[in-house]
């Protein structure tokens, strides 16, 4: 279950960046929403999935309440989701 909360963290990252530095400019520098529809999409999914995992595997990773805190605002800054791979879990079993 760590193996894929990893993997979504990592994704989930990535769509934030897609979104903030590539689907935003898209939409209001060339006028075309259909990248911030589609990568909003995925972002919002990925989120979610990201939320869940967290919630599942907290007791499997003993985190204490704070340390749960800080995994799930991660999720809202970007490169957020990258920090709490390489201070929480990179070195987890």
């Amino acid at each position: 279950m760590l193996k894929s909360f990893r993997s979504i963290a990592l994704l989930e990252g990535l769509s934030t960046l897609a979104l903030f530095f590539f689907a935003m400019p898209m939409k209001y520098i060339a006028g075309d929403p259909i990248y911030v529809k589609n990568i909003g999409m995925a972002h919002g999914i990925l989120f979610i999935l990201y939320i869940a995992f967290a919630i599942l595997i907290k007791n499997e990773q003993k985190w204490n309440p704070r340390t749960f805190a800080i995994v799930c605002l991660a999720s809202i800054f970007p490169f957020g989701t990258f920090y709490v791979e390489k201070k929480y879990l990179r070195n987890s079993k």
